[in-house]
């Protein structure tokens, strides 16, 4: 098991920036790649950012490649996700996961079906 929860939500104004962290327990946090989704209000789930579980591959939606950053500290079990640049767009639910389906995978996945662990969210709100 492992549980997941995330922080660092607010209100922000756009071109604003905020900082979300997901702190990370049970397993070994280290080995596994972890992912960044948001949820707007009547949307569907969709990829933000993903990392591999060494920190070395990282991997963006192309609507926030460039004002978001993705990153782990796997000594703190950690991972957060950057955000500059906002824009009333990125208002969200952001929810990070965990992919535990795959050992020390050197990649990490977009695709929401292929992580296993989820947090409870946090609300990201960006005004103009």
């Amino acid at each position: 098991q492992v549980q997941l929860v995330e922080s660092g939500g607010g209100l922000v104004q756009a071109g604003g920036s905020l900082r979300l962290s997901c702190a990370a327990s049970g397993r070994t946090f280290s080995r596994y790649a972890m992912g960044w989704f948001r949820q707007a209000p009547g949307k569907e789930r969709e990829f933000v950012a993903a990392i591999s579980w060494s920190g070395g591959s990282t991997y963006y939606a192309d609507s926030v490649k460039g004002r978001f950053t993705v990153s782990r500290d796997n000594a703190n079990d950690t991972v957060y996700l950057q955000m500059n640049s906002l824009k009333p767009e990125d208002t969200a639910v952001y929810y990070c996961a965990a992919d535990t389906y795959n050992y020390k995978r050197v990649s990490a996945p977009r695709r929401l079906q292929e992580y296993d662990f989820w947090g409870q969210g946090t609300q990201v709100t960006v005004s103009l």
